[in-house]
């Protein structure tokens, strides 16, 4: 083996041992880890399994909301939530079907939902006025028709 051979393999295995560490202390001291521990959920059962066989808005503290919703092809129940504006609304979401997305227009959320999986997201609605919901993930020929508001006032 020549000795810019063994100068390049010396170089490449400390750049793997580098990024090897950089990854591990991310993921142990930042917590910047894959999310583990999810919930799952029979996608065929969705409407007989609690919370998800009665979906909908509940009041749980001041100004904070749950919303159980439910995913299907082209459609979100509850098709219309309202909540005041300085609410924090915690989302519980599955799909029945196949993966949808939820994005919240003008706000940071953005999930992909996926059949199978119960995904929570929590978001503190700030300002009054109408949030569009959008499935931003391609979920059949109908997809484009896949939206509901969020009223916040």
């Amino acid at each position: 083996m020549h000795k810019s051979e063994k100068v390049w393999l010396t170089i490449s295995f400390g750049m793997i041992m580098l990024f090897m560490i950089a990854t591990g202390y991310q993921a142990f001291a930042l917590g910047m880890a894959p999310p583990g521990g999810m919930e799952t959920i029979d996608p065929q059962r969705v409407d007989q399994i609690a919370p998800f066989d009665n979906p909908g808005i509940t009041k749980i503290g001041e100004k904070e909301y749950e919303v159980v919703m439910t995913l299907q092809l082209f459609s979100f129940t509850p098709m219309n939530v309202e909540v005041p504006a300085g609410s924090t609304v915690h989302f519980r979401l599955t799909s029945k079907d196949v993966v949808h997305g939820f994005q919240i227009v003008n706000t940071n959320v953005n999930g992909m939902i996926m059949p199978g999986y119960i995904t929570d997201i929590t978001q503190t609605f700030h300002e009054p006025g109408e949030y569009l919901v959008l499935c931003n993930e391609y979920c059949g020929v109908g997809h484009q028709f896949m939206a509901t508001t969020i009223t916040v006032k």
